[in-house]
């Protein structure tokens, strides 16, 4: 466990965190939570709004995950809350039963509460919310109950980068390193592979303010992750220039000393054999090349393998 202080504590103890908890839980009513602004009212149950997310939260999995970037996973774990269900639909999804199918049980507030302080509890160096954007409100429900009940580990919030600034406005102050995916550059992209033709766009708004809020990534005395923006690129097959593009934003438009992690994993997955451009794995020339832009871009801070 980190010694540093979260920053929700200081929301904690000014009444600012109930307070936001309570207005972005109205909002299910006529739901505007992520960019999809589809107005359902999510309060009822069934598949009514695009993410297919009701009241309760889903969680299909919370454990101590020793598979994410050094600076999180430590030597005790990330403490990951994987949420089902996903504001996106990215055609290649590799967690395609969670993000697509809903696999997970629903979870009250005060058990999503339980789920941050059990992994507290097992050392875990954070709290890693995966798949996060659709359920801000009750994330911020579970997180004023955990916070009144000891919780005292950094807030990791990632993302797939579709997240919409006023919902990111409820997390400033509560959130201590945002860990978002940047996927795509291209509107044409984003709306063939994902079905959001203003990712791109989103994104980078999105990636600001998460920057605004947190700064650059700070590691403590352990190299431990305790504040600030790490983004993750998964690199596509064929998406070499979507990737330059990102690149080039992240180090002009972000900062030059964002810390990247470029991904080399990607494989078909989910409905991506549908697909002849991403119906393949990707070459390790492809990512070669990709790690030699963001040096040529001047990101010297990125994830090793």
């Amino acid at each position: 466990m980190t010694s540093i202080w979260p920053s929700y504590l200081r929301l904690l103890e000014s009444g600012e965190l109930g307070r936001r908890a309570r207005e972005a839980i109205s909002v299910l009513a006529d739901c505007t939570v992520c960019p999809r602004q589809c107005h359902a009212d999510r309060r009822q149950a069934g598949p009514l709004s695009y993410c297919h997310a009701g009241r309760a939260a889903r969680v299909s999995s919370a454990f101590a995950h020793h598979g994410e970037e050094d600076c999180l996973r430590g030597w005790n774990g990330s403490g990951t809350i994987f949420f089902s269900l996903c504001n996106l639909r990215c055609v290649f999804c590799q967690n395609f039963d969670i993000s697509w199918q809903g696999h997970g049980r629903p979870v009250t507030d005060e058990q999503l509460a339980d789920l941050m302080l059990a992994l507290q509890d097992q050392g875990c160096h954070n709290i890693n919310l995966v798949t996060p954007s659709h359920v801000v409100p009750q994330i911020l429900q579970g997180l004023a109950v955990a916070a009144e009940r000891g919780l005292r580990l950094p807030l990791v919030y990632n993302t797939g980068g579709y997240d919409r600034l006023e919902t990111l406005q409820w997390l400033d102050g509560a959130i201590d390193v945002y860990m978002p995916d940047f996927k795509f550059w291209s509107p044409a992209t984003a709306r063939e592979l994902a079905r959001a033709a203003d990712y791109p766009e989103v994104a980078r708004v999105a990636i600001k303010e998460m920057h605004r809020q947190v700064g650059d990534l700070v590691l403590d005395q352990h190299g431990l992750a305790y504040r600030g923006l790490l983004v993750r690129h998964l690199v596509m097959p064929g998406g070499l220039e979507e990737t330059r593009q990102i690149l080039r934003f992240l180090a002009r438009e972000v900062s030059p000393e964002t810390f990247i992690n470029i991904m080399p994993q990607y494989r078909p997955a989910g409905l991506a054999a549908r697909y002849p451009a991403i119906a393949r794995p990707l070459r390790q020339a492809e990512f070669e090349e990709a790690v030699a832009m963001a040096r040529q871009k001047g990101l010297r801070r990125r994830a090793r393998d």
